[in-house]
């Protein structure tokens, strides 16, 4: 028993008129407005019938004695279990009384108008009878005035024409014939309503005709005939392929709602397939689909709208599903025992044919056949390969068979499948096939037999020629043994070596060395030939590999070297034109006595040591005899030249070299002129310079002016900006390095001196003597400042500052830039001592006599210029 809960939902009313004739449309209801799914639909009132779209119909002629009739519509879902009704009234159209409008004057009042009604349907296909009426529009302005109503637009006055008119005078809508939906699913006319004098009270009203659908089109399937194609044994669920079908008539109505089933199948066997009612979806239904039973099976598939109601439309198709074959059958041999003949000796030649039987389909991977020797086979005698157009196995010898080692041979082949088996289900598992052969060897007679076929001779390098470096022997198959054949080796082969006829014995005919010629690749194959009493000939094979031997003497590479102060040990590379073992790792060897006790040799490498002074040696040139000794131990003997010179950088002996080697250079016209004119240019240099020095001899009287010279007077002794140039090096005098001045009579001597005590004179060769000598003149010292050339000054000053700058750049602390970049303190403004600087031009620092003659306050600055 069911407890439903009925509620009422919004009431409805239509306006009908009195008499009403039977399957008359009423009107429509919007039933899901009240409840959206309604599984029964039912009326109060047995004169009416409802649709599921809500339409009204009556079912027989029906006149409204009164002027309302109620009755209600019953909604119920049994799911939910709700029931619902909603209340229907119907009115009796009032008949209106034609009224003229006799003056313009009259004071119209607007008032609220039925003037816009509810969209019109009309059934299609529908029977009449025609005219139909179908609507009615009305203006509430009739009440006041006579209104003649008009309308336009499609099926009006434009095609399709003549489909629908309207009456003048009462406004209703008539359809004079059925319409097709599928052609024109609705109309939109626009509706006029009008005084007898053209005045328009009402707006036109722009009205839709709706073509309700009619189930007047079957479904039809989008093709003639579908195929799909679906794996044997596939297990059942196993999506094989969709049919569609589709309907002309209105979409999501019951018209358009299909359903699809199968008919039948062919062969009607246990049904194999199922088909999805609302989807179309074919699937497996059988678990055990075999192709060698049922290659194919054809169905023939319905599709029905009305959602597959008895009442509905309905068209049938047909499918063809192909089942593809799965290998789940083994092959097997015709026949277990097969048995065949072949001479020996006899390569590449067919000897049997076996042949398979599968159920597989026929080319497919699962019916082709592979067949392999199993056993008997261990010295690789035999091949079988298959045939792809008639899928037998063809048995062949690809090595020549020996019938005094085995008179019959005995084979076992197997066969399986190119692609892998695909067992059905619960079914068990196969076993492969195999099947036996019998090879009988037939006896004939033979030439010799080398043993082996293929001999590897090994020859050192450069051995003498004649020298014996093995025996090469075949024998008679037929006895056994050497005695009566004969061996030579056949023209046109690498001539390497020689064969004796009767004895086999190989000598080498040349000396074979791996850096000539043909030599080059290290080994040769040639071919001999032996043959016995009857002229049966043998072939073999001889390969000579040439081994590397030791016959090339190690050298060094490079034997020329500088080595500067800095004494950095010379590396010593030297190289052998032989092979491994012969060549690395290098023993090196001083063999000189007298120069082993000053030099040794320090192991770098396999194949390079460094040479090295073991304590300080004298400036020169050494010619030390090295000896190499390789790994096979042949001993190359080399001398290594080392230059030790006094520079900072090889480049610098090297300069100095070419200068002393040019005696050989000879000089053409343009080079004599130019050295010419050179030779004047400073010849004419140094007059200049002389006759500048000649007005600066002078007697040196200490005065206030010659001490300015030297004495700068300075308003301001602060500190100077901080010179960070490392290449500006100023002159200090120290006591050990630099240069001093000492003071002995009447005579002043500068020296230059430098790490051992060198001074300018010791360069140029002569005994200890000053920079500036005094000359005696009027009993005052006069300084000569042109007593040495620039080339001297040049040649004392330019290696010593080299080196110093040397220094100061390749050390990172700074600490020889000490020595000679010095700040001096903040001493405050405004001295009256004025600046002093110990650094001042040349010629006025080689005469400093005049300081001794300075006043006391400044004794003490100049005793701290010349570092006494």
């Amino acid at each position: 028993v069911l407890s439903l809960c009925c509620e009422a939902c919004k009431k409805v009313i239509f306006h009908v008129p009195s008499e009403l004739e039977a399957d008359t449309l009423v009107g429509r209801v919007d039933l899901k407005e009240c409840l959206q799914s309604a599984e029964f639909i039912s009326s109060s009132d047995g004169n009416f019938k409802i649709l599921e779209d809500g339409s009204v119909y009556t079912t027989s002629a029906l006149s409204l004695s009164a002027e309302k009739k109620t009755f209600t519509i019953l909604l119920e879902d049994t799911q939910e279990r709700v029931q619902k009704k909603i209340p229907v009234s119907l009115v009796q159209e009032e008949k209106k009384t034609q009224k003229t409008r006799h003056a313009r004057d009259t004071v119209l009042k607007r008032t609220k108008r039925r003037w816009g009604p509810i969209p019109s349907v009309m059934i299609e296909n529908s029977l009449g009878p025609f005219p139909l009426q179908i609507q009615q529009v009305q203006s509430d302005t009739a009440q006041n005035y006579t209104i003649y109503y008009s309308a336009s637009g499609p099926g009006i006055d434009q095609d399709p024409k003549g489909l629908f008119y309207i009456e003048r005078e009462t406004g209703n809508i008539f359809a004079t014939r059925a319409v097709d939906r599928e052609q024109y699913p609705s109309f939109q006319i626009i509706c006029f309503a009008t005084t007898p004098d053209g005045y328009s009270p009402e707006v036109p009203l722009v009205h839709t005709i709706r073509i309700e659908d009619d189930n007047d089109n079957a479904p039809y399937f989008t093709q003639d005939l579908f195929e799909f194609c679906v794996p044997e044994n596939s297990k059942p669920g196993v999506f094989v392929g969709k049919v569609t079908a589709e309907d002309r008539d209105e979409p999501y109505t019951l018209h358009t709602t299909l359903k699809y089933r199968i008919v039948s199948q062919t062969p009607p066997v246990t049904p194999a397939f199922s088909l999805h009612g609302d989807t179309g979806v074919l699937s497996v239904l059988l678990p055990q689909l075999d192709r060698e039973l049922v290659p194919s099976y054809t169905l023939l598939v319905e599709v029905r709208d009305m959602a597959g109601q008895p009442f509905g439309l309905c068209t049938t198709g047909t499918v063809v599903v192909k089942i593809e074959d799965t290998n789940d059958n083994a092959p097997s041999f015709r026949q277990m025992q097969y048995e065949t003949r072949v001479e020996e000796n006899r390569v590449n030649v067919e000897i049997l044919r076996v042949s398979v039987v599968d159920l597989d389909e026929l080319g497919s991977p699962g019916s082709g056949a592979v067949y392999e020797i199993i056993r008997g086979n261990d010295d690789g005698s035999f091949e079988i390969t298959t045939d792809k157009s008639t899928n037998e196995g063809i048995l062949c010898v690809v090595k020549g068979l020996d019938y005094e080692s085995a008179k019959q041979r005995v084979l076992v082949i197997a066969v399986n499948n190119e692609a892998p088996y695909m067992l059905a289900p619960h079914s068990q598992q196969l076993s492969q096939s195999t099947s036996s052969v019998t090879v009988h060897v037939l006896d004939v007679d033979e030439g010799p037999v080398f043993k082996p076929c293929l001999f590897r001779m090994d020859v050192k390098e450069c051995e003498e020629i004649g020298t014996s470096i093995g025996r090469y022997l075949a024998e008679d198959p037929e006895t056994g043994n050497s005695e009566g054949i004969s061996y030579r080796i056949p023209p046109g082969q690498c001539n390497w070596i020689s064969i004796d006829e009767k004895s086999g014995e190989v000598r080498t005919i040349k000396v074979l060395d791996r850096d000539v010629g043909e030599m080059r690749r290290g080994q040769c194959n040639i071919t001999v030939l032996a043959v016995d009493r009857n002229g049966k000939t043998g072939t073999g094979t001889i390969q000579v590999f040439i081994q590397p031997g030791n016959k090339n003497y190690p050298r060094i590479t490079k034997t020329d070297y500088i080595m500067c102060r800095d004494r950095k040990p010379i590396c010593l590379t030297a190289q052998d034109g032989d092979e491994s073992p012969y060549s690395t790792p290098f023993v090196y060897r001083i063999t000189d006595r007298s120069l082993a006790s000053t030099w040794k040799i320090t192991r770098h490498n396999d194949n390079s040591v460094y040479l090295s002074p073991k304590g300080v040696i004298p400036f020169g040139t050494y010619t030390i005899p090295v000896s190499v000794i390789d790994n096979g131990g042949k001993v190359g003997e080399n001398y290594v030249t080392v230059n030790v010179c006094d520079c900072v950088t090889p480049t610098e002996c090297n300069e100095d070299t070419r200068a002393l080697a040019g005696g050989n250079v000879t000089l053409g016209v343009w080079a004599i002129l130019a050295m010419i004119l050179g030779s004047l240019l400073l010849l004419l240099i140094l007059i200049t310079i002389c006759g500048c020095c000649g007005s600066g001899v002078m007697q040196r009287h200490v005065t206030d002016d010659c001490a300015n010279h030297n004495l700068i007077i300075s308003n301001t002794e602060a500190p100077g900006e901080e010179v960070m140039d490392h290449n500006i090096i100023p002159f200090q005098n120290t006591s050990d390095q630099g240069g001093y001045g000492i003071k002995t009579g009447e005579q002043q001597t500068f020296e230059m001196v430098k790490g051992r005590g060198h001074t300018l004179e010791s360069v140029k060769g002569g005994g200890h003597q000053t920079l500036g000598s005094v000359k005696e003149g009027g009993g005052q010292p006069v300084v000569d400042t042109c007593r040495y050339s620039y080339s001297e000054w040049h040649n004392f000053t330019h290696p010593r500052l080299g080196e110093k700058v040397h220094l100061c750049r390749q050390d990172e602390e700074q600490k020889h830039s000490e020595d000679y970049l010095l700040s001096y303190n903040y001493e405050g403004k405004g001295s009256l001592a004025g600046s002093v600087g110990c650094c001042s031009d040349q010629h006025e620092e080689e005469a400093l006599d005049f300081l001794d003659q300075l006043e006391p306050k400044f004794r003490t600055l100049a005793e701290t210029c010349v570092k006494r």
